[in-house]
C-alpha cells in the first residue's frame, strides 16, 4: 500500500536558532583556520615539490575539518541518513553523478564519503561564482574543484586541464558532477520538460535533463583510472532543505541515499552511446524519485556504519582545538598576524585566476627540456 509523505518538518525554536548559529561560527571560524594555517602550507608549499603528497595532506586536514558537517547534520540536527542500493567498496577512485534536488545536495555526500574513508579526497564540478564565495571559496581553491561557467566553449578546456592532473592512480579520488547543471525547481523543471517534448526527449518529472558533455569529458580523461562510476539518487523527508534549514536543524528530518555502482566496463566508450547511458540512467532516477514519494523510501536499503566512531569524535575535537590554539597565536603574535595577512593575499588573486603553484623540480625540468632543444 502506498503513503504519501507527508510534509513536517522541525519547528524554528530559539534553541535551535542559538544553536545553529553556535555552529556556524565553529564552522566558519575552524574553515578560516584550516585554510589559512594548513590548508595553504599542504597544498601550496608542500605543492612546489610533490603533488601526490600535496594532496595526501590536504586530504588529512580537510577530511578532519569536513567531518564536523556530517557530525552537524546526524548527532546534533538529529537528521537520519539512510542508504540503500549496492554495498560500495571503501577507498575507490570514482566519478560519481548525482540528481540535484537543492543547494545542499552535495554536502550529504560527505555522509557517504566519510563511511567510505574518502571524505578528504572528495571534489566538485561547480558554477564559478561559488568560488567567490568568503572563506569557503579559498577552500573550493585548495581542494582543488573544478569551476565552470555552463558555458561549454568556454569550459571544455578548462575541465580537461584540471581534468588530466587528476590521472595519477596513487591519488584517491572521488569527483562528483551534477549533470543537470543546477539545482531542481518547478520553473526549471517547466522549460526542461517543454525542450524534451519539442526534441523527441524523454519528459521527466523530479528530474532535469541531464548535460552531457561534462560527464563524457569526464569519463573520456579519466576512464584508464577510474574503478567505477557511482550513479547516487537523493531523496528527503519531508521536504528540500536550503542552507539554512540545515544549520537551524528545521529539515530534512531523513535523507535518503540510494547508490548503484558500475565498472567502467558496463558503461560504453563513444560519446553518442554515453550521452544515452546518462539519459537511461536520469529516467532511472526519476522513476526512483517517483517511488519515494508515494512509498517514503529507496529499494533494497543497506545497512552503512555509523559516524558516531571514536576516530570521527577526535577528528572534530582535533580540528575545534587546533582552532583554538590558532587563533589565540594569531590574536598574540605579529608574526602570526604578518603571516596570515601574506597568506590571504595570496589566496585571493590565486583562488580569482586559478592559479596552483607548480613543482619547483617540474619547472627546472621543463626549462632543461627548453634550453637543449634550442641548443
Amino acid at each position: 500500500m502506498e503513503v504519501l509523505i507527508e510534509a513536517k518538518g522541525h519547528a524554528l525554536t530559539p534553541l535551535r536558532v542559538l544553536r545553529g548559529l553556535i555552529c556556524l561560527l565553529v564552522l566558519f571560524s575552524t574553515a578560516f583556520v584550516m585554510i589559512v594555517f594548513f590548508g595553504f602550507i599542504s597544498a601550496v608549499i608542500l605543492r612546489l615539490f610533490t603533488i601526490h603528497y600535496s594532496r595526501k595532506a590536504t586530504s588529512f586536514f580537510f577530511g578532519a575539518w569536513l567531518a564536523l558537517w556530517p557530525f552537524l547534520f546526524e548527532k546534533i540536527n538529529k537528521t537520519k541518513v539512510v542508504f540503500s542500493g549496492d554495498i560500495i567498496p571503501s577507498k575507490e577512485r570514482i566519478l560519481l553523478i548525482a540528481n540535484h534536488r537543492t543547494e545542499v545536495d552535495w554536502m550529504y555526500l560527505w555522509d557517504l564519503a566519510l563511511r567510505k574513508g574518502c571524505l578528504g579526497y572528495i571534489k566538485y564540478i561547480l558554477k564559478s561564482s561559488l568560488m567567490r564565495l568568503p572563506i569557503f571559496g579559498w577552500a573550493f581553491h585548495i581542494l582543488e574543484f573544478i569551476p565552470v561557467e555552463r558555458k561549454w566553449e568556454v569550459d571544455e578546456s578548462n575541465m580537461r586541464s584540471m581534468l588530466s592532473t587528476f590521472t595519477d592512480p596513487r591519488d584517491q579520488l572521488w569527483l562528483a558532477l551534477f549533470p543537470e547543471g543546477t539545482d531542481f525547481t518547478e520553473q526549471k523543471c517547466l522549460r526542461s520538460q517543454r525542450y524534451a517534448a519539442d526534441h523527441g526527449l524523454p519528459v521527466l518529472k523530479n528530474v532535469l535533463l541531464p548535460k552531457t558533455k561534462g560527464f563524457c569529458t569526464c569519463l573520456q580523461e579519466l576512464r584508464e583510472s577510474l574503478s567505477a562510476v557511482y550513479d547516487v539518487t537523493i531523496g528527503y523527508k519531508y521536504r528540500c532543505p536550503s542552507f539554512l534549514d540545515n544549520v537551524f536543524g528545521v529539515d530534512p528530518s531523513e535523507v535518503h541515499i540510494h547508490v548503484r555502482r558500475f565498472t567502467l566496463d558496463l558503461i560504453p566508450e563513444s560519446e553518442d552511446e554515453i550521452a544515452t547511458w546518462l539519459m537511461d540512467r536520469f529516467q532511472c532516477k526519476d522513476q526512483l524519485l517517483s517511488n519515494f514519494q508515494c512509498q517514503g523510501q529507496f529499494p533494497n536499503q543497506v545497512t552503512e556504519r555509523d559516524i558516531s566512531d571514536t576516530k570521527s569524535v577526535l577528528d572534530c575535537v582535533m580540528v575545534i582545538a587546533l582552532t583554538c590554539i590558532c587563533i589565540f597565536y594569531m590574536f598574540t603574535s605579529v608574526w602570526f598576524k604578518l603571516y596570515v595577512t601574506l597568506v590571504c593575499a595570496y589566496l585571493c588573486p590565486a583562488t580569482f585566476f586559478h592559479v596552483r603553484p607548480q613543482r619547483i623540480l617540474g619547472f627546472f625540468e621543463t626549462f632543461s627540456t627548453c634550453h637543449l632543444s634550442k641548443t
